[in-house]
């Protein structure tokens, strides 16, 4: 006899009508170092505290051009890794949220979780990346090329990323569909038509973390396979919105970044006023 394999839990509840919001932490220190961080600790840097600041502010005014695609009212939580740089990031999203809905408001649940703790980068965390490619040319050209069959010396695989990040996805995506009614597949889909876009009173979450593991949970959720792990990346405190409808996902919005225009006029002044000191053109 051949032994029954246990049935694998959907990821995705049945019906699910809701939207998850992710959120790429701001600049780490080693990031402004050139340094692979995987699970290694490095705080925000001050462009960091900026942009976190920033991202908060457009996440608590969603409504506020630039609007972002996510129902009204605050998210049901908050859920981030617990490094460092991801729980400043959701702090300075719980801040904006808590200053603009004043202290009579239910604010969201802020909850930090290791199923979404960046992929383990071993014996690379810390290490400027001219080094890596000066120490370790053939393994680091091999995660380039093929990640879903390599792995940083010490570091995780993108299977073991995805084993421990699914049962998080499939928590929060449980959370969000708990208490709201379920939907159907059996409405407009094209968007442009009237009953395409979410019901405003529906449920919405955010998750912060970090660019691998975004990348695993992507193809997470599209059931993609590992091996396009390059398709997708997140901009330093990039947003990128996936609706469910009726227990389908889709792309609502992509790495949006335009939060960050205000540093970008302050950096493009700021080089012009340099360009003009120096005389050149």
């Amino acid at each position: 006899m051949t032994a029954e394999r246990s049935p694998v839990t959907p990821l995705i509840p049945a019906g699910l009508d809701a939207t998850l919001v992710l959120l790429r932490h701001g600049e780490s220190e080693w990031i402004r170092e050139n340094r692979f961080q995987g699970q290694g600790e490095t705080p925000l840097s001050g462009m960091g505290r900026r942009q976190a600041a920033l991202a908060g502010d457009r996440l608590a005014n969603p409504a506020r051009s630039p609007s972002l695609p996510v129902p009204d009212g605050l998210p049901l939580e908050i859920v981030h890794s617990p490094l460092g740089r991801t729980t400043e990031t959701a702090q300075a999203v719980l801040d904006a949220m808590a200053n603009v809905a004043g202290g009579g408001a239910s604010l969201p649940v802020m909850r930090p979780d290791p199923g979404v703790l960046e992929l383990g980068q071993g014996d690379w965390e810390g290490v400027q990346q001219d080094d890596i490619a000066r120490r370790w040319p053939v393994e680091l050209s091999a995660w380039r090329h093929t990640p879903w069959l390599s792995a940083a010396p010490g570091g995780e695989s993108l299977a073991d990323v995805q084993a421990r990040l699914r049962p998080t996805l499939a928590a929060v995506l449980e959370r969000l569909g708990r208490d709201y009614p379920r939907g159907t597949i059996d409405r407009p889909q094209v968007s442009g038509y009237s009953g395409v876009n979410p019901h405003a009173a529906q449920p919405w979450s955010v998750l912060v973390g970090h660019d691998g593991v975004f990348k695993v949970a992507m193809l997470t959720l599209f059931d993609l396979p590992l091996s396009h792990f390059w398709m997708f990346t997140m901009g330093l405190t990039g947003m990128t919105v996936i609706e469910f409808r009726g227990g389908r996902p889709v792309v609502r919005a992509a790495n949006l970044t335009e939060h960050l225009a205000p540093l970008q006029d302050e950096a493009s002044r700021l080089a012009a006023e340099q360009r003009s000191r120096s005389g050149a053109l």
